[in-house]
């Protein structure tokens, strides 16, 4: 399963730090990234990291998000700098084999290998 930890409230400006953990399994073969939904929006993919260590961010948070891993691989991480109102929304860390293709951002939750539980980000104007 994986385990979301962090997000909150922010001013706008801000950052905040999500964590999303890895229990009984690693990334190793995974691709892994991030995912959020703001209410009465559609899911929207944040970032996705390859198991190849290739990264794509969506086009608003370029710049501002940055993940990264922990050396076992059994974590992953989303800096968020300079938030924005608009980024505000659940954020849901996921594990896949195909999580990077387009076609992934359709999934239901439960056809992900891994979803997290998600974490509500908040950032005021």
């Amino acid at each position: 399963q994986l385990v979301q930890s962090g997000g909150g409230l922010v001013q706008a400006g801000g950052s905040l730090r999500l964590s999303c953990a890895a229990s009984g399994f690693t990334f190793d073969d995974l691709s892994i990234g991030w995912f959020r939904q703001a209410p009465g929006k559609e899911r929207e993919g944040v970032s996705c990291l390859k198991s190849d260590g290739s990264a794509t961010y969506e086009d608003s948070v370029k710049g501002r998000f940055t993940m990264s891993t922990d050396n076992a691989k059994k974590t992953l991480y989303l800096q968020m700098n300079s938030l924005k109102p608009e980024d505000t929304a659940v954020y849901h860390c996921a594990a896949d084999p195909d999580l990077c293709r387009p076609s992934s951002l359709y999934y239901n939750p439960d056809e992900y290998e891994y979803w997290g539980q998600g974490t509500q980000v908040t950032v005021s104007s």
